[in-house]
């Protein structure tokens, strides 16, 4: 239960429904309704939903965010009677007194800037109009856009969904358009979805978890047949192929939240006292001890966009990536005050371990490919060259042909005695977005995807991984996996929402042209191929076997990269800078060197 559906749930006396459709054309409404029909189901046909606690949890949710805070305004105590509740959970979490109201209310509007005219090619035309048709509606306010939209699917199975990972792009489109109310609603409700009860096979997961996803349905009332309500309804993972909780939903939350405060202005939704909240929630729940001695995440397969079996169990670097910047979103956007500080402390030491690892020791170029090869095996001491036991043997013969002389890459995951040395582009794209890699590195990643444009472009941008696992691997890694087979889906696929994290790469390092030759090669042909989730074979010539398509995510994708690239100071709503903090702590340390003890103890 999220943090403003508890305190609703607190209050005495309950609010009556209010549908904010009053605001909007009675007829554009209905329109609106009438395009999204598969959205919601008939009632009647979903009585054996109520027996579901989560439903009924969340049945209050309908109505409008503003009026909310409108309430909050004058009930100040019980908002801070719900936030208390909250912090015997967070531990350091304080609500002030000036909490409610004020500079950082509830109630903060976004000034929309006035449109600008421009020129649009018939492919971003009817991007934009596919990107409307696939906004979902919660009780007349749009709060996201379903995964994909074909109309000739009669089994969207989850695509008819909202996931928060593939709203992203479709977010930031409609924010580069200067339509930043979905992107506010989306915030807020998702915030509200977030875990604080959730429960699998009699199991809880820790609080703050993201969703994966949500849906919007339409049940009955209790007592009266002819009356409904919509709700909310999430997955976490409880009905996902594997039954795998998304580790990248929160952190790709805590990014869209610092992008939608940079590109409107609006910084009144970040300082809200749930939302403070609910992000150091998701902080405490990616920063909580464990076993595992290393600062980077360890997470299960399939626990981000790769969501199934594909041997990134560990320590994969998209997950590193993703932390890394929303550890510096975060940082940027926690407010100061006296419950932040122990929080604020172990993010920074956070950021520099994390830092310092992720460079050292995943990164990949021919020198390093070099040094691995004449590893010494089996060194125990502080001052190990070979820190992981990683065997030269694991070195893959299509490596020594494929890495080329200028150029490198953060490789896909390190574990004791494993490297997996394929090349993943959404960690290595992100890690320069977040300055997770040097200057150096970053072009030198660049370098790389421009010296194997055939092999990580070709017909299609772009490549999810590099290479595709096959023949015997591939049955021992995947479980034989019918749909990640060989140069298909996430073994190998193309996929084209990767264009505009590509973008917003190149623009950061000040290469545009590239990410403008990626784009070409894009508008060629995905309208005409109707917009698939991904293409197959090495060369991308296929439509996906198992593609849908009018893929949101893809449409947006493609739109975003295409504002970007007229408009690039826009990008810098995405990416981080290089903390110089980090920067003096990481020369500190490598100028000191390891201590060595005088005298060792044994307990």
């Amino acid at each position: 239960m999220g943090i403003a559906e508890a305190a609703l749930h607190t209050m005495p006396g309950a609010f009556a429904a209010h549908s904010p459709a009053s605001s909007l054309p009675l007829g554009a409404d209905a329109r609106r309704r009438k395009r999204n029909t598969n959205l919601v189901p008939n009632a009647r046909a979903l009585q054996g939903l109520l027996k579901i606690p989560r439903l009924r949890s969340t049945r209050r949710q309908c109505q409008r965010i503003d009026d909310l805070a409108r309430v909050t305004e004058g009930n100040g105590n019980w908002v801070k009677d719900a936030m208390n509740g909250a912090s015997q959970v967070l531990g350091d979490v304080s609500v002030p007194d000036q909490a409610v109201g004020g500079n950082g209310g509830l109630n903060g509007n976004a000034v929309k800037p006035p449109p600008q005219r421009r020129k649009t090619s018939s492919v971003e035309d009817e991007a934009w109009e596919l990107l409307q048709e696939s906004m979902v509606y919660y009780c007349g306010s749009p709060v996201g856009t379903i995964a994909a939209n074909d109309p000739n699917d009669s089994d969207p199975a989850n695509y008819d969904q909202v996931f928060i990972r593939d709203f992203v792009p479709s977010g930031i489109a409609f924010l580069l358009k200067g339509e930043y109310e979905i992107v506010r609603n989306f915030i807020l409700h998702t915030l509200q979805l977030q875990s604080w009860e959730k429960t699998m096979d009699c199991h809880s997961p820790g609080q703050g978890l993201m969703p994966a996803s949500f849906k919007v349905r339409t049940i009955p009332l209790d007592g009266d047949e002819d009356a409904t309500e919509e709700v909310l309804d999430p997955d976490f993972g409880e009905a996902a192929i594997g039954r795998v909780a998304p580790v990248d939903s929160g952190l790709w939350w805590i990014i869209l939240l610092r992008a939608y405060g940079k590109c409107s202005g609006d910084l009144s939704v970040q300082e809200r006292i749930d939302v403070q909240t609910g992000m150091k929630m998701i902080l405490k729940l990616c920063l909580a001890d464990g076993f595992d001695m290393f600062p980077t995440l360890l997470v299960t397969d399939g626990s981000c966009m790769i969501d199934r079996r594909m041997g990134i169990h560990g320590h994969p670097l998209e997950i590193q990536a993703l932390f890394y910047s929303a550890l510096l979103c975060a940082r940027e956007m926690l407010t100061q005050e006296d419950g932040s500080a122990d929080l604020i402390r172990a993010l920074n030491n956070r950021l520099i371990a994390l830092s310092f690892h992720i460079r050292e020791y995943y990164w990949l170029d021919m020198q390093k490919l070099n040094e691995i090869y004449r590893y010494k095996t089996e060194e125990y001491s502080y001052d190990a060259v070979n820190k992981f036991n990683i065997y030269p043997d694991q070195i893959p013969p299509w490596l020594v042909e494929w890495i080329p002389p200028k150029g490198g890459y953060f490789i896909g995951n390190l574990q004791p005695a494993h490297m997996d040395f394929r090349f993943f582009a959404l960690g290595n794209l992100w890690s320069i977005v977040s300055s997770m890699a040097t200057t150096h590195q970053s072009h030198a990643i660049l370098d790389l995807i421009e010296s194997k444009w055939s092999d990580l472009v070709a017909e299609m941008p772009l490549k999810i991984c590099y290479p595709a696992l096959e023949n015997q691997e591939w049955k021992i890694i995947t479980g034989s996996d019918p749909k990640n087979t060989p140069w298909s889906y996430h073994n190998g696929g193309s996929w084209p929402t990767l264009l505009w994290q590509l973008t917003v790469a190149c623009i950061k390092m000040n290469r545009p042209e590239l990410a403008a030759k990626a784009i070409e090669v894009a508008e060629r042909r995905i309208a005409a191929d109707k917009w698939p989730e991904y293409y197959d074979t090495k060369r991308a010539r296929f439509i996906g076997k198992q593609s849908r398509l009018y893929q949101t995510w893809s449409i947006a994708g493609f739109l975003v990269a295409k504002l970007l690239i007229e408009k690039p100071d826009a990008a810098r709503i995405l990416w981080n800078d290089e903390d110089a903090e980090i920067l003096n702590a990481l020369s500190t340390n490598r100028k000191r060197g390891k201590k060595v003890l005088k005298k060792t103890y044994i307990v």
